[in-house]
This record gives C-alpha cells, sequence and structure tokens, in this order.
C-alpha cells in the first residue's frame, strides 16, 4: 500500500472513531417508565428527610411559575443563549415525573439526563447535584413523588442555534461535568466541610454566585466572583469582607434564614425565595453553609468605614433625587424613620446594592420592590416602576449612591434603568 492511500485510510479510521466517540457522548437510553408508586410505599421520615433536600436545593424556587402550582414548572429561566422553562417535576404520569423510577432521576440529578434519554439543560444545575448522596437523592425523590400531581406543560425552549440542538450538550458536559462525591479536607472541622457540600453540591450557590464563560460554563478559576441572574446581580460571595460592614457570621445566618441581617439590608429579587426555603431546614445546615462562605474570603485592599451623612454638595440629578427620596422613601429609609428607630432595620449605607460596582440591583429595587408575603413577610417594599419615568428612577439612585455610599459615583444610570427595564418587560 502506497503511503498516499494507507493516510487516507487512517484519517478515514480517525473520522469513524471520532464520530462513534460523539454518538457515544451524545446518545443516552431511555430508561423504561414504572407506575407512578403510591405515596404510602414511601416512609414518613424520608420524606421528611425529601423536604428538607428539596429546601436546600431550592427546588421550588426554578420549578414554580409566578401563579403557578408548587413544582408544575412552567417558570422562565432568562440565559445569554435565550429563555429556558423549568420542567414540571409533581408526579403527573403525562406531564411531570409520575413515570420515573428513583433509577431515572438519580440520573439525572447525577448526569443531566431525563428518562427518555435526551439531555437537560445546565440550567438545571446537576454539574453540583452529582455530588449529591445517594440518600439525599432518593429522599429528593420520595418527597416529590408524594407531592399532588399537576398536569401542566412547560411552554418549548427559545433558544438560539445550535444551542437549541440538545445532543450538543455532550460535549459540554465533557468539559463541565465531574461526577464524583466530595471527598471531606481532613485538615478542616466537620461544620467546614458539610458547608462545602452544601454551598458545592446540593445548595449550588456557584451557579448563581459566578460569572459564565462564553459557552454557559462557570468560568474556571472564579467561582464566587459574582454573577447575573434573572437580571439581578449576585454579589460576590468571596468579597463579604469589602462590605461597608464586613459580614459576620451571626449575620450571615440571619440573613440566609429571614432575608434581612443588620448592618447589610434586605434580600431581593431571586435571592429573596432562596431565604424562604432555608428558613425551613435546620438551623445548623445554615451555620454550615455560613462557615463555609466567610472561609473563601479574599483579602480586601479597600478599608471599611462607618455610615457617612448625606452631603450637601450633590450632583444636579441626586438633587432632583433626593426630592423624590423625600417624598417616596424618606418615611421608611430616613435616618429618623420608625422603620429604622423601631423595626431596626439598618441604613442604606450598609446596603449591598447601594455599595455595589454597578446601578442594577438598586435600579430592581426601586422597580420591582418586595413583595408581600402573606403574614410572615418581614420585608416589603412597594415598587415604583408604575410610578416614576426613567429619568426620576435615575435620579433617586444617584441620589441614594451620593448620600449613601462612600464610593464613586455610578456613571450612565438613567441609560441603566432603560436597559434593566426593557430586560423586565422582556421576561
Amino acid at each position: 500500500m502506497t503511503l498516499k492511500p494507507r493516510l487516507l485510510w487512517g484519517g478515514g479510521l480517525l473520522v469513524v472513531v471520532a464520530l462513534v466517540a460523539a454518538v457515544a457522548l451524545m446518545w443516552k437510553p431511555a430508561i423504561a417508565p414504572v407506575s407512578s408508586p403510591p405515596a404510602s410505599s414511601f416512609d414518613a421520615q424520608t420524606r421528611l428527610a425529601g423536604a428538607r433536600v428539596v429546601a436546600l436545593g431550592d427546588c421550588v424556587v426554578c420549578h414554580t411559575a409566578k401563579g403557578g402550582q408548587p413544582f408544575a414548572g412552567g417558570l422562565p429561566l432568562a440565559t445569554p443563549f435565550g429563555t429556558i422553562y423549568a420542567t414540571n417535576i409533581t408526579p403527573d404520569v403525562d406531564t411531570g415525573i409520575g413515570k420515573w423510577s428513583l433509577e431515572a432521576f438519580t440520573r439525572a440529578i447525577r448526569y443531566g439526563v431525563a428518562r427518555d434519554g435526551h439531555l437537560l439543560y445546565p440550567a438545571f444545575p446537576y454539574i453540583h447535584f452529582t455530588r449529591m448522596s445517594d440518600n439525599e437523592i432518593s429522599a429528593a425523590y420520595a418527597y416529590l413523588m408524594t407531592r399532588e400531581p399537576v398536569k401542566a406543560t412547560a411552554p418549548a425552549n427559545e433558544l438560539i442555534f445550535p444551542l437549541n440542538f440538545r445532543p450538543l450538550l455532550a460535549f459540554w458536559n465533557v468539559l463541565f461535568l465531574h461526577p464524583g462525591a466530595e471527598v471531606a479536607d481532613a485538615s478542616k472541622d466537620v461544620q467546614w466541610n458539610r458547608g462545602k457540600l452544601l454551598v458545592d453540591g446540593l445548595g449550588h450557590c456557584a451557579s448563581c454566585h459566578s460569572p459564565l464563560n462564553l459557552i454557559g460554563g462557570e468560568k474556571l478559576g472564579h467561582a464566587f466572583d459574582g454573577g447575573v441572574v434573572d437580571g439581578w446581580e449576585a454579589p460576590a460571595l468571596n468579597a463579604l469582607d469589602a462590605a461597608p460592614k464586613p459580614w459576620t457570621q451571626a449575620q450571615l445566618v440571619t440573613y440566609l434564614r429571614t432575608g434581612r441581617a443588620s448592618e447589610h439590608g434586605a434580600a431581593a429579587g431571586p435571592m429573596l425565595p432562596v431565604t424562604r426555603d432555608l428558613a425551613t431546614v435546620p438551623e445548623a445546615d445554615v451555620q454550615a453553609i455560613a462557615t463555609y462562605i466567610l472561609s473563601i474570603q479574599k483579602p480586601q485592599s479597600t478599608p471599611t468605614a462607618d455610615a457617612p451623612a448625606p452631603t450637601a454638595a450633590l450632583p444636579p440629578e441626586a438633587k432632583r433625587g433626593a426630592e423624590l427620596f423625600a417624598a417616596s422613601c424618606a418615611q421608611c429609609h430616613g435616618p429618623h424613620s420608625p422603620m429604622q428607630a423601631v423595626g431596626e432595620r439598618p441604613t442604606l449605607a450598609f446596603s449591598t446594592a447601594v455599595n455595589a460596582a454597578t446601578p442594577r440591583n438598586a435600579i430592581q429595587m426601586i422597580l420591582n420592590g418586595i413583595s408581600w408575603h402573606g403574614e410572615d413577610s418581614i420585608n416589603y417594599m412597594p415598587a415604583f416602576s408604575q410610578v416614576y419615568s426613567d429619568q426620576q428612577i435615575a435620579d433617586l439612585t444617584s441620589y441614594i449612591r451620593a448620600a449613601y455610599s462612600q464610593r464613586a459615583p455610578w456613571k450612565d444610570v438613567e441609560q441603566s434603568v432603560a436597559t434593566v427595564r426593557k430586560e423586565n418587560d422582556a421576561r
């Protein structure tokens, strides 16, 4: 055989091998459906453990549409590549997971593969859930299979080409999915290791609090550096020491369990329902989470300071904002308001949103407020999106920054308001 035919034959063989490998990566077999297991087949203790797992994983947050039934899916999840709609994970046999066996459920959790073999989008954080233990997965399965079945089909995803071609996710998984149990660090105590397991695994905190690369994976080496979720900035979890008042263990635990912390502020946006879930789990779990998060802080060069006093030397837009603040905000956020004097709410000078690098979260707070949540609602703020124009929102945002922060003014605030409002209207 001459050299040229040998090269052609060898090249053809490589192509065939590559195709076979690609098919092997992309194709996953279906797992046979099962009859929906009766609720009586799961003991009460396992269901109770499952409630804890599901709360720590924030499952109801992502799998419940606004005004929809719990776990019935349909919630739109905005991504840089389009919109993904959360699926129905109630035990409905036609539109939910009623025909899923524990084996199928486990494969979805660990490898991102649905019962019928199609690959799940990583908006479902299986790259973190893969670290869950067998007991945690079986407990979550028991809990979900004993929920009220809801017949609800999620809308079709709206993703750009070629990301709407699910088999390509196989190559994404090669890069970002690393199955295997979390290995405990023998040099750390039990609480720290439990916290790391919850933060990196079941709690999947890095999914929101890390920047993404061009193909939607968490940027290597930038875990917990902060991200953007549903139009809100998820603050860097490794920079809590850079807050005007560095976070303490007690404050972080209180915030995660109640949505409010002294000397810091209140949870809003996507984080608020997370705190409502964490309020239902044992405090020991939240203590462990706080312990681990506080252990990953990066050294900060910016010194912290006491709350600054509002200054009279305000730029024109901030002066206009001061009038709006007096009319709409001072009743709750002014220095002598009953909310601060009696309710022990922190001054805006300590707010993460007010001291952030961009005005995005401050704008979102003013536009959307914090909705009332029944008798357990300790945090409430009216929305001003229909009250004020973009310029007025920008003026108010500029005033809050100038009066309550020692950091540099934000630039192009009115354009940021227009951008955020447009993003919100598109959801």
